[in-house]
């Protein structure tokens, strides 16, 4: 129970540093940019509907004009969009805290800030590098290929990364590590799924500044998470040591 205790403790701060700072990054970054990507997704959204005249039908014989669904609901700008973004951040990154936690525990790694780091930058490079590979950040307002087959491509490259990154980590030999290339590129070489044709309004120098600007936030928050976990869990880990290091049974 103390060990669990431990992890839930660690990523619990973990994640309300790391959620609070990539709140910041992203506010002064990819938020500023999603935001100018969606007046173009707006602007190409009026534009057919300004041209587009009611039929004459319409209003005969009691028939009345057609009426659009409700529109989805999303927050308002400003606060509210903060906070949501905020919380969804440090609830996130509590999970990715508790990934890290448990992965230090289950291969019986020393926690240290240090092994943390190595942890985080190896987050990275799975859930980041591999998947950006294929299919890049997206703006609002870029088409993008069906949901289902982008899902499964992302799970395969993310999954064929961390398999690949744990022959390499613990094997530490020349036919696993051949081994490992060949599973992480695998997916690559199938391909990720992408429409044949994309038309969009969004400038391209728009969509390369979101993608610089999701990587950068994304390495220094895993760089954080990683040694924030290691250093939060040998800390609880000593004091969960102490009082039995002090008891009379440990003494006699």
């Amino acid at each position: 129970m103390s060990v669990f205790r431990t992890i839930v403790f660690s990523a619990a701060l973990s994640g309300l540093i790391v959620g609070a700072t990539a709140t910041a990054v992203q506010y002064a970054g990819t938020v500023q940019l999603i935001a100018k990507a969606e007046v173009y997704e707006k602007a190409a959204e009026a534009a057919p509907a300004a041209t587009v005249l009611p039929a004459p039908h319409q209003h005969e014989a009691g028939t009345a004009p057609h009426e659009h669904g409700a529109a989805a609901w999303e927050p308002q700008d400003g606060l509210e969009r903060n906070a949501y973004t905020a919380l969804f951040n440090v609830v996130d990154w509590f999970g990715f805290a508790c990934l890290i936690g448990g992965a230090l525990v289950l291969f019986g790694r020393p926690a240290s800030w240090r092994e943390g780091l190595l942890w985080g930058l190896a987050g990275f490079v799975v859930f980041v590098i591999a998947p950006t590979l294929g299919l890049a950040p997206e703006l609002p307002g870029i088409p993008a290929a069906a949901l289902g087959p982008r899902q499964i491509w992302w799970i395969a490259a993310s999954g064929s990364a961390a398999l690949g990154l744990g022959l390499i980590a613990f094997t530490r030999s020349l036919p696993a590590a051949i081994l490992a290339i060949a599973v992480m590129a695998l997916p690559h070489l199938v391909g990720a799924p992408h429409l044949d044709h994309v038309e969009t309004n969004v400038p391209d120098e728009l969509s390369r500044q979101f993608t610089q600007a999701v990587l950068l936030t994304a390495f220094v928050c895993w760089a954080l998470v990683g040694g924030l976990t290691g250093f939060f869990y040998r800390y609880f880990a000593s004091r969960e040591e102490a009082p039995r290091a002090a008891s009379p049974r440990a003494i006699r």
